[in-house]
């Protein structure tokens, strides 16, 4: 069947192991060998402001603050939203009453310090994993009082690009779930389920 090989080692550790015959090893993968892109391009669809429509307020001014495509600040302007959504730095400005917005998520930490820096209210959609990052609890502890969230029905599906496009046959392939996150929005509860 196959026999033991003695004297193989790795690094300075002896391993020991049973060999089953010839096998294929695979050059490890040199990172310096691959561009790194970074893709973080996920595009709201309409469906996830009109499952919050109703909470948010109606008499303020939002700011859908990153712009994508532009088509996020379209769907709240249809929803009947009075909306700022411009191509402007979100890090230099600082506009309307309320931000509603899907942001960069590898952004999250400094997007979060801004809007506690700026003290505006916010519904943030972002996946669920930034609610235990050392930096949200680190940010919002002692505002923790302030944060809520609305957790939706179900997976929301973005529209992904890549270098600025659509990517073809994308649809209900996201990965990943999201939550809102909001701050001094004055929800009727901490946590919210839609339904």
């Amino acid at each position: 069947m196959g026999e033991i090989l003695d004297g193989l080692h790795k690094g300075e550790e002896r391993v020991e192991c049973l060999s089953l015959g010839p096998v294929k090893v695979k050059k490890p993968l040199d990172k310096t060998e691959m561009p790194h892109q970074k893709h973080d391009d996920f595009m709201t669809p309409k469906t996830a402001w009109e499952n919050i429509q109703h909470l948010i307020p109606k008499d303020k001014v939002i700011w859908e603050a990153f712009y994508g495509d532009g088509s996020s600040g379209k769907y709240l302007k249809e929803l009947g939203f009075k909306v700022i959504h411009e191509n402007k730095d979100f890090f230099e400005n600082n506009l309307g009453d309320v931000i509603v917005s899907n942001p960069p998520f590898s952004k999250t930490k400094e997007i979060f310090k801004r809007c506690v820096e700026i003290d505006k209210p916010f519904i943030l959609l972002l996946p669920t994993g930034k609610l235990i990052t050392h930096y949200t609890g680190d940010l919002f502890g002692d505002n923790a009082h302030h944060l809520q969230i609305i957790v939706p029905r179900r997976r929301i599906h973005f529209v992904k690009f890549i270098d600025g496009k659509a990517v073809k046959d994308w649809k209900d392939q996201t990965p990943f779930d999201c939550l809102y996150y909001c701050y001094k929005m004055n929800l009727p509860r901490d946590i919210v389920w839609l339904k």
